[in-house]
C-alpha cells in the first residue's frame, strides 16, 4: 500500500532565498503584511519573481512572524499551464544527485517506486528544493503525526517509523533509487547539472493530458469543433487564423496556420504567432502526414558556407546531435522548426548560451561560464566554417528533412539512413498502444 504525506503549514526550512533578510531589498521583493495562522498576530509576507535556469519564471513566497517565529515558504508558477504534462524520472546513484535543484508544483505527484511511496498532487504546496530536500520534507510530514499515532495506534506508529528509517537511508544512497515527478501542468523541473550535454540519469517525458487531469487542473473541456465543408484542397490555399495568448506577456494574440508542400518531401503545417503588444514572434512546424514506417537518420558533413543555407525541417520528435561538440538536443526541445541549418545552429546557441543565466549577470558561475563559453566558441567556429563538423538529425517518426543541394542526384556530403524503430522509440511515439486493425472488436 502506498504511503502519502502532507506538509506542515508552519514548517521551517531553507529551501528558498532568504527573503526576510534586511539586505534582500536588492532582489526587490514585494512586502505584504498578513495574518500568522500560528499565533494570529500580524507577520510579513515577501513575494519575489525569479527565474529558474533552463526553466521558467516562478513566484517565491516567504512568510515570517516576529511574534512566534513561525516561517513558511512556497512557490507558485508565474506562467500559464503548459500545453503538455511532463514527467521527470531520475535514477539517483550518488550523493551528488541529491543536490540537484527541483521545482515541484502543487499539481505534481512524487513517487519512489522502490519504497512504494507516493506524494499525491495538491497535498503539498509548491517548493523550490533539492532531491534531498524533497526526501526531508516527506520525512518531516510523516514524523509530524507520530506522537499522536504512538498514543492512539502504536502498531501503525511502529510501521511508519520503519518507513521513515527507509527514507533516511535513501539520503546515504547505499543503493540506487528512482524518483519520479509527474506534473500534468508541465510546471515542475529537475536540474540537469551537465548542461548542455545529455544527462544519462535523467529522463524527461512530455505527454498529452487526459480529461481527468484537465479537470483536476480546472481546465474547461474544449467545445466540440463544428464540422465545416472545407476540403483539403481549400485548406492548402488558405491561411487559417485562431485566437491564442502570447507566451511572453499573455496578451491576446493571433496564430496563423497553413499547409505547405516541401519539395522532394511531404506536406507540413506551419504555425506562426505575432504579438502586437510586446512584439514577440514564434513559429512552429508540425508534420502534416502520418508517422513513417521507418525512422530516419540524416548525417551532414559541414564543409562549405553553402551548407548553412540548406533548408531544414526539424520535427518535434527529432534528436539533434553534433559529435564534435559532444552535444545532443533531446526530443521536444526547440519544438518543430522549418528553417535553415544556420538558423538551427543559431537557435541552439541562443538556447544554451544567450538565454542561460549562468553565462552572465548575478547568477554567473565561473565553472559553468568557462564551459559554456568554450561551447559557444566552438559553435561559432562551425558557423564560420573554420571547423569541420557533422550534424545528425535522428527522427524515429521519419518526419524530419534536410535539403539536398544536388537534387535529384545524391548529395556527397549527406547520408540518409532508414532504420527499424526500437520498442522504446515506439513507446515514446505512442505507437505500442495504437491499434489500427480490428479495432472495433
Amino acid at each position: 500500500m502506498a504511503l502519502s504525506t502532507s506538509e506542515d503549514s508552519t514548517g521551517s526550512g531553507s529551501l528558498f532565498p532568504d527573503l526576510s533578510a534586511e539586505d534582500s531589498d536588492d532582489f526587490g521583493p514585494t512586502q505584504i503584511e498578513s495574518l500568522c495562522m500560528n499565533c494570529f498576530q500580524n507577520g510579513m509576507t515577501r513575494l519575489l519573481l525569479t527565474k529558474i535556469p533552463f526553466f521558467k519564471e516562478i513566484i517565491v513566497s516567504s512568510f515570517a512572524c516576529e511574534n512566534c517565529g513561525c516561517v513558511n515558504n512556497e512557490i507558485q508558477s508565474a506562467g500559464k499551464i503548459q500545453e503538455q504534462g511532463v514527467q521527470y524520472t531520475l535514477h539517483a546513484s550518488s550523493t551528488q544527485d541529491l543536490n540537484r535543484e527541483v521545482v515541484k508544483a502543487d499539481s505534481a505527484t512524487t513517487r519512489i517506486p522502490e519504497l512504494d511511496f507516493e506524494i499525491p498532487p495538491f497535498t503539498q504546496k509548491g517548493a523550490l528544493s533539492t532531491i534531498e530536500g524533497i526526501i526531508d520534507r516527506a520525512i518531516g510530514g510523516l514524523e509530524q503525526e507520530q506522537p499522536i499515532r504512538k498514543a492512539t495506534n502504536p502498531e501503525v506508529a511502529s510501521k511508519v517509523e520503519e518507513f521513515i528509517e527507509k527514507l533516511k537511508k535513501l539520503k546515504e544512497v547505499e543503493t540506487p533509487f528512482t524518483m519520479i515527478i509527474d506534473d500534468p501542468s508541465g510546471n515542475s523541473f529537475i536540474e540537469n547539472p551537465y548542461t548542455p550535454q545529455k544527462d544519462e540519469a535523467l529522463t524527461v517525458t512530455y505527454y498529452k493530458r487526459d480529461a481527468k487531469q484537465d479537470s483536476m487542473l480546472g481546465i474547461q473541456e474544449c467545445a466540440q469543433e463544428e464540422k465545416t465543408e472545407n476540403t483539403i484542397a481549400d485548406l492548402r490555399h488558405e491561411v487559417l487564423k485562431f485566437p491564442t495568448n502570447c507566451p511572453e506577456c499573455n496578451a491576446p494574440a493571433e496564430t496563423n496556420m497553413k499547409l505547405v508542400q516541401i519539395p522532394h518531401f511531404k506536406e507540413v503545417i506551419i504555425m506562426a504567432t505575432n504579438c502586437e503588444a510586446c512584439g514577440h514572434r514564434t513559429n512552429e512546424v508540425k508534420s502534416g502526414g502520418a508517422t513513417e514506417a521507418l525512422g530516419t537518420k540524416i548525417t551532414l558533413r559541414i564543409t562549405d558556407p553553402s551548407d548553412l543555407t540548406r533548408d531544414l525541417l526539424k520535427s518535434e520528435t527529432c534528436f539533434v546531435s553534433i559529435p564534435e561538440l559532444e552535444f545532443e538536443l533531446g526530443m521536444g526541445l526547440l519544438g518543430g522548426k522549418f528553417t535553415t541549418l544556420e538558423g538551427l545552429l543559431t537557435d541552439i546557441k541562443e538556447l544554451i548560451v544567450a538565454k542561460n543565466p549562468f553565462y552572465g549577470g548575478d547568477s554567473n558561475v565561473p565553472e559553468k561560464y568557462v564551459q559554456l563559453k568554450e561551447f559557444a566558441d566552438k559553435l561559432n567556429e562551425i558557423m564560420l566554417i573554420k571547423k569541420e563538423a557533422h550534424l545528425i538529425l535522428d527522427d524515429p517518426a521519419g518526419n524530419s528533412y534536410l535539403q539536398n543541394l544536388y537534387a535529384p542526384d545524391p548529395d556527397p556530403e549527406m547520408k540518409i539512413e532508414k532504420y527499424e524503430r526500437t520498442f522504446e522509440h515506439n513507446e515514446a511515439l505512442g505507437l505500442n498502444d495504437m491499434k489500427t486493425e480490428n479495432y472495433q472488436q
